[in-house]
């Protein structure tokens, strides 16, 4: 989304422990396995790596321009996918009304942006391609953490657990926690935050940086897109 949610929250100690971590108290989608803690932890991204939030995101920003009477390029605000939500709202709203802004875009975005949103080609693959492996999948994003839930249960994608409001450098809270050995994402942030979580930064090229970028950023891996996921998983469980 700008991904919402904007400012993470420090040390969160990961937040928000979901599905079958042991501290949670409900599951979020249908997910209910209790297996035990799996050595294979890989994390993903989720707008513009797991789903498509483009569609979505305009809608919202054409609604809060709608509504707020501010001028906003959606077009040009859906090419700039992965900063927190306030990065993108502070170029079109005064500083002293942008927190203000982005809590009224995220009140806004379940009524616009959830159905409008699909997953990416080769989406709950690559997470079915990891509980294969006997592994757990779970989605480290900077969105705020209430509606990257709702996303992934409208599109039945069945992941053990979520953290939101982490961005870059702050996704190895949660990876570290985790104890995640894979992170996947489409952003240099996303290279940056698996390299300070020591773990294998696997990119692919479906959002704004490309896969030049990506591995200048130091990106282990570099994959058109996560349709190629699977295999590389399979050969990368084989070889460790």
């Amino acid at each position: 989304m700008a991904k919402s949610k904007g400012a993470p929250k420090g040390a969160r100690g990961a937040a928000s422990e979901q599905f079958s971590h042991p501290r949670h108290n409900g599951p979020m989608t249908s997910r209910t396995d209790d297996r035990a803690p799996a050595a294979l932890t890989v994390g993903f991204d989720l707008d513009m790596t797991l789903i498509d939030s483009r569609p979505g995101i305009r809608a919202c920003y054409q609604a809060l321009s709608e509504r707020t009477g501010t001028y906003i390029d959606a077009d040009a605000a859906v090419t700039r996918l992965g900063p927190p939500l306030e990065e993108e709202i502070k170029r079109w709203f005064p500083a002293d009304q942008v927190a203000s802004m982005a809590t009224i875009y995220r009140e806004m975005y379940a009524t616009y942006a959830i159905n409008a949103t699909p997953a990416m080609p080769g989406a709950r693959e690559a997470v079915d391609a990891v509980h294969a492996a006997g592994g757990r999948a779970i989605v480290v994003t900077a969105k705020f953490e209430p509606n990257a839930k709702l996303h992934l249960k409208h599109l039945a994608i069945d992941v053990d657990a979520v953290v939101g409001d982490l961005w870059a450098e702050q996704k190895a809270q949660a990876l570290r926690e985790y104890g995640a050995s894979v992170y996947v994402g489409d952003h240099t942030g996303d290279v940056r935050g698996a390299r300070t979580a020591a773990a294998l930064s696997v990119a692919v090229a479906t959002g704004p940086c490309d896969a030049a970028e990506l591995r200048a950023a130091g990106a282990d891996v570099v994959l058109e897109d996560l349709s190629g996921f699977p295999a590389w998983l399979s050969a990368h469980v084989r070889a460790v």
